[in-house]
């Protein structure tokens, strides 16, 4: 399948309107897609105060960039606030729009994503002088055509052990985000198991079949995540084919023992709670072949359902491996 195909069969799984609307949200996309020099209407609501309202453009390190100052609740034109956004033609990468009342932010902010022709990665023959297995990007033909835009989301996975709550990261890796948000939102990790179990490397999740060959009937595209493979980041499994990425991923338990997978898996999550039920988790009893990486009794993803996102700034930190499981050096 050419590269073209392969990003269409990805974007047609996607319904245009998702996480379009928000009970929490002040920000609130009329649609989900803008092309380039229109408008880009969305919603303001008001937290109920009379405190003034301003809407700031932030990166993803929640740097300002723009700010807007007595913005009034109703229907605004995020494009005339902040003509940027088609002057620049994406080149910025992703960016927030977050809602402000004085000086503290307030619901969730709205995802800013450009839609850039991507590169595109290729395993490189170890033959040709290549041994450390990397991917190879072809450069990106840069065309932009406009933004999507959605509410802020989360993912709170319901598992058999407990809950693990996720922070997306679509300023490393969008279309792996926007893919995921789609699946939970649609239902698609409804009871499915942990079929594979690798203590002190991964926790592998996704197939509906629970045994690590099925999938959600299409392909992703590998995308350039820099999100390191530490304890809790959730990243795309995938086969020997880089762009073979689909509904599998897995949960990383040891920056000492994942560190190998940076840049040739999409990192594109980070748990923010529920690092004791990662553990769990992991510690399931395995069955009893040689080098086994199948339990006994499959812990389950029961659902992953999409929760609105902190305001910028406002999170909790990623989880970090607890000092009692640390690994030990072999």
């Amino acid at each position: 399948m050419g590269k073209l195909n392969r990003s269409l069969v990805a974007a047609a799984t996607v319904a245009s309107g998702a996480f379009a609307a928000s009970a929490g949200a002040q920000l609130a996309p009329e649609r989900t897609y803008y092309g380039t020099n229109r408008p880009f209407p969305i919603v303001v609501t008001s937290p109920g105060t009379e405190n003034p309202l301003s809407i700031k453009l932030m990166d993803p390190a929640n740097a300002v960039l723009e700010t807007k100052e007595a913005v009034a609740p109703g229907k605004v034109d995020l494009s005339s606030l902040f003509p940027s956004l088609w002057e620049t033609q994406g080149q910025r990468g992703v960016l927030y729009a977050q809602l402000f009342e004085g000086d503290t932010p307030v619901g969730p902010a709205v995802v800013i994503q450009p839609m850039l022709a991507p590169a595109y990665a290729s395993m490189p023959d170890r033959r040709a002088g290549r041994p450390d297995g990397k991917p190879e990007w072809a450069p990106s033909a840069g065309i932009f055509s406009g933004y999507r835009a959605y509410i802020d989301k989360d993912i709170l996975m319901a598992t058999s052990e407990g809950d693990i709550t996720f922070r997306m990261r679509p300023d490393e890796a969008p279309n792996t985000v926007w893919n995921f948000l789609s699946l939970g939102d649609g239902g698609f990790y409804t009871d499915i198991a942990f079929h594979r179990v690798m203590p002190q490397f991964v926790i592998q999740a996704g197939d509906p079949r629970g045994e690590g060959t099925g999938g959600p009937g299409y392909f992703l595209d590998l995308e350039d995540s820099k999100l390191l493979h530490d304890f809790g980041v959730l990243s795309m499994a995938r086969s020997s084919d880089p762009n073979s990425n689909g509904s599998q991923v897995f949960i990383c338990l040891s920056r000492e023992r994942t560190q190998g997978l940076d840049t040739r898996y999409t990192g594109f999550g980070q748990a923010i709670t529920g690092a004791d039920v990662i553990m769990k988790i992991a510690n399931t009893p395995l069955t009893s072949e040689r080098r086994s990486e199948t339990p006994v009794n499959p812990p389950l993803i029961h659902t992953a359902t999409l929760v609105d996102a902190a305001p910028r700034g406002t999170g909790a930190a990623p989880v970090a491996l607890p000092k009692e499981e640390a690994p030990s050096g072999r």
